[in-house]
């Protein structure tokens, strides 16, 4: 590998890095080693290049199988205590040579090896060749032997693929690139699997006579997982997601095809034409590696503490933005590096900031206590990958927060501590207020405020007078209300501003509404409602008059339904009555006590015809008033 070592590398978020390797050498082929689990992607990202006069012919490499597989078809294999032995047993009828002591040597067809089974093999062991050119059968002594040449070349190409097989690692795999004879300048570039780089914050604040500064440094952490140093390579570390897959274009695959079955064709037999019966008939027709920064141990009388202006000099940063629309990319303009297995950090970046300190609350996110924050703008002309930040302040160490991704110009907040001295207590409600009504038809339309209300109390506990900026979450289709403006408005949330005076307490409510509306049945309505619209003037007097008739009028109506449905009621139980009687007559007769019976039953009968009548009489008057009534309703 060595031999086109990795001159640049580009690291990136979602763990792939591209590789660049590039030299000038000469000769035909160039062989680079890959672990088998970042195959697919060199076979889908590698592109090799050559600057000079040469051509590149091929990239070869092996078609991926276990080493068993491999040597499936081999007959030499060699153990690792035994490989002469081995070799001899795998040669067995192949022509060899064997050189043994005093310069003698012997030919022919190998027939095997005796092994004796005392404590010396070497002295009990006797190798049998078949001399060539005679029915002569040598039998040696194996320590005796001091060399074996291979005339047989399919025994000799076995050996050879055996040794290459067993020297390429399992969990490697060797990629061949086929040159033109000659010298080349030769580049090539690949993706393949790689930690992802990671970056790490410290911001220095101070109060300078120009107002509050703060230095951002930023050091991105990369790591070294090749198996080679990587020396004064170009790194560039790039922000962002790009869209990245594994494919496999790696191991083989065969798919399946249909299978179609030979055609089965019976020979036909002899074909007869009839002679025709007159004559005249026709016939038919696709950066260098870096420690950590060193602060100089306290002197005896004095003691130094961490400034802006001491991390700019001791960490130089060199590095370049470059914009790749959705990416980012940190261009390090030093050479960097890594040893092999070794972890470094870059500097990427050193900015002098205007700041500003604020306390924030937000009871979703930190319940009870507001929250220290530095906050700034981001112009340091870079995008800010995500990551831990330490917070220096005064020389002197504040806490620790995360900075999220933000693009150039955007605003970022940094929370690393909690005020203790601030307790803030909550308390929340919500109610519906009348806004206004309207007639339409049979209905009332109905404008309701939905109301929210969220009370914030804060107690300061200090000797000053602090200023908390309070988080309340912004609602859809809600509105403030009877509220302060807020200072400030995110996607989120309000911003207020509240002043809590020393060892004081201060009260922030936040009152929201929407407007609902919903419609209602004017007979739904109750006398009751009606004068409470009429005194909160939301209808006049002439429309409480008027809805005040309807309800009397549909009180009307329910009353002569309530009559109909009491009419059926006495109807059904008179039905009642003349199917008993019908029933009791039929199994009397027509004389005697039994027919005097009969007639008293035919009187029931008749009153109950004459009942029915009358119901009939009460029912259509009902119906005729029912009537009446909806009509004036209506009207």
């Amino acid at each position: 590998m060595t031999q086109l070592p990795v001159t640049r590398m580009t690291l990136y978020k979602h763990g792939v890095g591209f590789f660049e390797r590039r030299a000038k050498l000469s000769g035909e082929q160039v062989v680079l080693s890959f672990r088998a689990e970042e195959m697919n992607d060199i076979l889908k990202s590698l592109t090799v290049i050559d600057w000079g006069e040469g051509q590149v012919l091929g990239v070869d490499y092996a078609t991926p199988q276990s080493r068993e597989e491999r040597l499936a078809g081999c007959s030499i294999r060699l153990g690792d205590k035994r490989s002469l032995r081995d070799l001899l047993t795998g040669l067995r009828g192949r022509r060899v040579r064997l050189l043994l002591d005093r310069g003698e040597s012997v030919s022919g067809t190998l027939l095997g090896l005796d092994e004796g089974l005392d404590r010396q093999p070497m002295a009990s062991s006797w190798v049998s060749l078949l001399e060539d050119g005679t029915e002569r059968v040598a039998a040696l002594a194996l320590e005796r032997l001091e060399g074996v040449e291979i005339l047989d070349e399919r025994g000799a190409a076995d050996l050879r693929f055996f040794l290459q097989t067993a020297l390429t690692q399992e969990e490697y795999r060797q990629v061949t690139i086929r040159l033109t004879p000659g010298e080349h300048d030769l580049s090539v570039s690949y993706i393949a699997p790689a930690p992802t780089w990671r970056v790490s914050y410290r911001l220095v604040a101070q109060e300078t006579p120009d107002g509050p500064k703060a230095l951002l440094l930023g050091w991105g952490i990369l790591d070294n997982r090749l198996e080679e140093d990587l020396e004064n390579i170009s790194l560039s570390l790039v922000a962002g997601m790009p869209i990245s897959f594994v494919y496999d274009l790696y191991t083989p695959f065969t798919p399946e095809r249909p299978k179609v079955k030979e055609e089965a064709r019976v020979a036909p037999g002899p074909v007869e034409f009839a002679a025709p019966v007159t004559a005249g008939a026709e016939p038919e027709a696709e950066a260098p590696a870096l420690g950590a920064a060193t602060m100089a141990a306290p002197a005896p009388m004095m003691r130094k503490v961490i400034s802006r202006e001491a991390l700019r000099e001791a960490a130089p940063v060199t590095t370049t933005g470059k914009d790749l629309g959705e990416l980012f990319q940190y261009v390090i303009g030093t050479p960097v590096t890594v040893g092999r297995g070794q972890s470094a950090m870059v500097p990427i970046l050193s900015a002098d900031l205007d700041y500003r300190k604020d306390l924030l609350y937000n009871g979703a996110k930190m319940p009870t206590h507001p929250v220290a924050t530095l906050r700034f703008s981001n112009t340091t002309g870079l995008t800010l990958e995500r990551g831990p930040v330490t917070v220096i302040e005064s020389g002197e160490y504040a806490g620790e927060a995360l900075l999220p991704f933000t693009v150039e110009g955007d605003e970022v907040t940094v929370p690393y501590a909690v005020e203790l001295g601030v307790k803030v207590r909550e308390e929340h409600g919500e109610s519906t207020e009348m806004h206004s009504l309207r007639l339409e038809g049979a209905f009332l339309q109905v404008q309701e405020w939905h109301i929210r209300w969220r009370e914030y109390q804060l107690n300061n506990s200090t000797g000053r007078a602090l200023t908390v900026l309070v988080e309340h979450p912004r609602t859809a289709h809600f509105d403030l209300a009877d509220t302060p403006e807020p200072r400030e408005r995110t996607d989120e949330q309000y911003r207020f501003e509240v002043e809590v005076p020393a060892r004081g307490e201060t009260t922030l409510r936040v009152t929201e509404r929407r407007l609902v509306r919903h419609r209602e049945e004017l007979r739904r309505q109750s006398y009751a409602g009606l004068r409470r619209y009429l005194k909160k003037g939301l209808i006049d007097r002439r429309t409480h008059d008027l809805v005040a008739e309807l309800l009397g009028l549909w009180e009307k109506v329910g009353d002569a339904k309530k009559r109909l449905a009491k009419l059926d009621k006495e109807r059904e139980k008179i039905y009642k009555a003349q199917k008993q009687i019908q029933g009791n007559m039929g199994a009397l007769g027509t004389s005697g006590q039994e027919g005097a019976l009969r007639a008293l039953y035919v009187e029931q009968l008749e009153a109950s015809e004459e009942q029915l009548r009358a119901l009939a009489r009460q029912e259509a008057e009902t119906k005729a008033e029912i009537e009446r009534l909806e009509r004036e309703i209506e009207k």
